[in-house]
């Protein structure tokens, strides 16, 4: 089996290095959390003392890191991980980053010789785990036939967005849809609540009706309503409300960007970031409820 680095062992980026793990191959990993590297050592990668290290004998990289400032900072400068990685080598960048990062990474990858695609995921925490995340891929379809074997490993589905860049396009365009149906949803709850409803009563009939959406079926923000859901569990886990606002601001600088208008998309950002002041930046993202219902 191929040899893979794997840097960046995050909530997402740990359960996706397990299932390549698990899939037999020879893994390189490095995190700057001692812990997280231990972690997955013990389950049988192999520890590097740093990310250069790592990817220096690795025909594969896969890198999933907070920011664009941690993506462009691991791979560009005159000590970047391009400067190790060797030509002909397959780099999927699967952070959720800005599209030109994207763009500027995947350029300078190309006049190394080294083939890059960005692939951001969708899927939270529990499809990182169970091995079901989305792929959303920017950059040439031959090496996203070379990176398929990778990405089917963690992944159950992998779309082809475009050129390098688009797969970020696509990711943010998910995203601020995604805030704004979690924030729309937990708006309508408060409401029937607050007029007398039982709230899972009220997700069943949402759950049935012309307001269904991802999050009354399968990510109900209201506490008690899905065991499984972070709601239910004090909003630990799952997708932080921060990366959530760090999506949103990606979507508002695409906007500028291109001049196009994503007003509830500005207003979603506007929740979430009054939601982060008050102290929820560290909880999962449904717990944008908190501005509508004051919970016990």
């Amino acid at each position: 089996m191929s040899c893979i680095a794997f840097i960046g062992l995050g909530h997402m980026g740990a359960p996706m290095a397990l299932n390549l793990v698990k899939a037999g191959h020879d893994l390189l990993v490095y995190d700057l959390a001692p812990a997280a590297v231990q972690t997955l050592a013990q389950a049988g990668a192999k520890p590097a003392a740093s990310a250069a290290e790592a990817v220096r004998s690795a025909e594969a990289v896969v890198t999933m890191l907070p920011a664009s400032k941690h993506v462009e900072g691991l791979y560009l400068g005159e000590n970047g991980l391009l400067e190790h990685i060797a030509a002909g080598a397959l780099v999927m960048e699967c952070s959720t980053i800005a599209p030109e990062s994207a763009r500027k990474v995947a350029q300078a990858a190309k006049e190394k010789g080294i083939r890059m695609v960005d692939a951001p995921v969708s899927g939270g925490t529990a499809g990182a785990a169970a091995g079901t995340l989305t792929f959303i891929v920017g950059g040439d379809a031959a090496d996203l036939d070379a990176a398929r074997p990778y990405l089917e490993k963690m992944g159950k589905n992998i779309f082809h967005a475009g050129q390098a860049g688009a797969g970020q396009v696509a990711k943010i365009c998910n995203n601020m849809l995604l805030g704004i149906l979690m924030a729309g949803t937990s708006e309508a709850l408060a409401l029937g609540a607050a007029n007398g409803l039982d709230p899972k009563v009220l997700s069943d009939i949402i759950a049935k009706s012309s307001g269904r959406n991802w999050a009354t079926e399968l990510y109900n923000p209201w506490p008690g309503v899905m065991d499984h859901a972070p709601a239910s569990k004090g909003y630990a886990g799952g997708f932080g409300v921060d990366l959530m606002l760090k999506d949103l601001g990606l979507a508002a600088e695409a906007a500028l960007n291109t001049r196009a208008s994503v007003p509830l998309g500005e207003l979603a950002r506007n929740l979430y970031s009054l939601h982060s002041a008050q102290g929820g930046g560290g909880l999962d993202f449904s717990s944008i409820l908190k501005l509508y219902k004051k919970l016990d």
